[in-house]
């Protein structure tokens, strides 16, 4: 028996994901057509649409399981007990183009961070995204400080911007340069300079 339109409905819209970022990572976003994804995921156009809005609503959910994965990972870099390393370095290793699907993952979507700078309404859109991740990597950053016995000194979503500033950095920085010293040392100052030790009562 053939499955309904509700139980393809997952199928399909993981096939259009899987071929949309094979496609990005390949040639880029810009480079890349609905046509290309629709054909290399086997699909048609009229599946496409009956999905996603265009190219950059499925970026969007793209961008959207990629947070989820990361923060993910990131609760459990925060609660495994590693004696030899801050709780936050943890984080950054994690983060900063530790693999080459990273790397890639970050290509993409710098550029289309650009691509959504120039068109305001993208960029609305991607700023409502852009703040589960910042929403969830706070949490994160609370849980890690607070096991190592320390505070934020500033709001702590503020933080996790700062954060997010410096791996992004970090990692444009990695592509070109390679990983250097000064770069592993880059967030534990930061840390450093923007936490106190907790205060018990």
């Amino acid at each position: 028996m053939p499955k309904s339109p509700t139980k393809r409905r997952p199928i399909t819209r993981a096939a259009l994901t899987d071929s949309a970022l094979a496609l990005f990572t390949e040639r880029g976003f810009h480079a890349t057509s609905i046509s290309d994804i629709v054909e290399r995921a086997g699909l048609t156009r009229g599946a496409f649409y009956s999905n996603y809005r265009d190219k950059e609503e499925l970026f969007l959910a793209l961008y959207d399981a990629h947070t989820d994965r990361l923060l993910s990972e990131l609760r459990d870099a925060a609660t495994s007990p590693d004696p030899g390393a801050h709780p936050i370095v943890r984080l950054q290793e994690r983060i900063t183009g530790r693999t080459p699907q990273e790397r890639q993952w970050f290509m993409v979507s710098m550029e289309f961070t650009l691509h959504a700078a120039r068109h305001p309404e993208i960029a609305e859109a991607l700023a409502g995204h852009e703040n589960r991740l910042i929403e969830g990597l706070a949490e994160v950053v609370a849980t890690a400080l607070a096991q190592a016995g320390a505070r934020p000194t500033i709001d702590v979503e503020d933080l996790a911007r700062l954060l997010v500033a410096t791996f992004e950095g970090l990692t444009a920085q990695q592509l070109i340069h390679g990983t250097t010293e000064s770069s592993r040392r880059m967030v534990p100052h930061l840390i450093h300079a923007l936490s106190a030790p907790a205060v018990t009562r």
